[in-house]
């Protein structure tokens, strides 16, 4: 399968570089895969498309504010994106200007409050980094560091909060979890009042999600790995609408990965544990565990847009996107969502 045949057309305007005022007043894209119908709704509208049982699991990842800007001993500035912990406080990050931050070379953050050595270069050209401080990691990060919006956003954000979805808990992803970020307290409160059940995944996203297929063909791409973990409680919320034929939607491509990874072949349960997934999913993957599915719109060519593709059915998914081009949908992060249902 060539990667070619995931390209569309979309003119730069559309790509939103800013949230709407209101996180549930974005448009909604709602896909059914029985009928190939295309509904054009607002976000609160979900509701309506939801029915008692279901189960929702959403992404509870945090992310941590990782580009933090500082200074060489010689002066010179530099750039830091943290990208994954690797242990106590060690990370993996990626460092610019590259060609200068050699192994050894010591880095100063916020006027001292955070230094950094560089233990090693990674492959791929990431380093492995050591930081030291006095107090707490977090804490020193969110007074020095910024949110590592992703490279098509070029507005600066006002209000760091806009890129967390508002059930975000657990620090540590490098991005977002952007279909969750369309949900407000009063939406999921009136999901839960009309019998929807909300179970909850962690994975960190990563940086890779923003990375570029560069192979000619689906199948030759290698994906990147991301860390995640389930707990029992959510585990059993899944497992019991999976025995009671309930549907399954996950929230974001983060959660549908989770779930695809641990899910078992025949049953479609999952059981608790915290593991990383390499998951492709991509035209010809049979879905175990999720029956829909809540998403933004995704970069061409990219691997989200291959995964929706898996989901809905490629020529249905590209049909789709041209109408949101059409219908002038806002795209990406910042951007307006797509609801995938079953085939019911």
């Amino acid at each position: 399968m060539k990667v070619s045949e995931f390209n569309y057309e979309l003119p730069e305007e559309l790509i939103a570089q800013t949230p709407l005022e209101k996180r549930d007043e974005s448009r909604l894209m709602v896909l059914n895969k029985k009928n190939q119908s295309i509904e054009h709704k607002v976000f609160k509208d979900i509701i309506d498309y939801l029915k008692p049982g279901d189960v929702l699991v959403r992404n509870n990842t945090k992310v941590i504010p990782a580009r933090i800007y500082g200074k060489k001993e010689t002066g010179a500035n530099v750039e830091f994106l943290l990208l994954k912990n690797i242990e106590g406080d060690i990370w993996e990050s990626i460092v610019r200007p590259g060609n200068k931050l050699h192994v050894g070379t010591k880095v100063v953050f916020g006027d001292g409050l955070l230094q950094a050595e560089i233990l090693d270069i990674m492959p791929g050209g990431t380093r492995k980094v050591k930081f030291y401080y006095k107090g707490i990691f977090n804490e020193i990060l969110d007074k020095i560091g910024m949110m590592p919006l992703p490279p098509y956003i070029h507005e600066k954000l006002k209000d760091k909060d806009r890129y967390q979805t508002v059930y975000a808990k657990y620090e540590g992803s490098a991005a977002a979890p952007t279909a969750g970020l369309h949900f407000t307290p009063e939406l999921l409160g009136k999901i839960q009042e009309k019998g929807i059940e909300i179970a909850n995944v962690t994975l960190h996203v990563g940086i890779g999600t923003f990375r570029p297929v560069k192979e000619e063909t689906v199948e030759a791409h290698e994906m990147h790995s991301e860390h995640f973990y389930i707990k029992q409680e959510d585990c059993d919320k899944i497992n019991n609408a999976k025995k009671e034929g309930r549907r399954v939607i996950a929230v974001g491509t983060t959660s549908c990965r989770v779930l695809e990874t641990i899910a078992d072949e025949e049953t479609g349960m999952v059981d608790p544990q915290e593991s990383d997934t390499q998951i492709f999913i991509y035209p010809g993957y049979k879905f175990k565990c999720i029956d829909g599915l809540i998403t933004n719109f995704h970069l061409p060519q990219s691997t989200l847009l291959m995964l929706v593709s898996a989901l809905a059915g490629k020529e249905y998914i590209m049909k789709a996107y041209e109408e949101a081009v059409k219908e002038r949908y806002r795209f990406f992060s910042f951007g307006d969502a797509m609801m995938i249902l079953g085939t019911e």
